[in-house]
């Protein structure tokens, strides 16, 4: 990321989230669509850089 940019995140069950600060550890994620999803709404996407906190990848 440039300059300061942050990605905020509340996904406590994320392996990337620094919980007590709503960040994300990684320097970029990917976004992607929610599939069979048109809701007009934010629903219609999502991080899929996710890893589940206690995956062991």
């Amino acid at each position: 990321m440039e300059g300061n940019q942050k990605i905020h995140c509340t996904v406590g069950t994320c392996k990337y989230n620094e919980k007590n600060q709503n960040l994300c550890k990684l320097q970029a994620i990917q976004v992607e669509p929610t599939k069979n999803c048109d809701t007009k709404q934010a629903d219609e996407s999502m991080c899929s850089s996710y890893i589940y906190e206690k995956d062991k990848q």
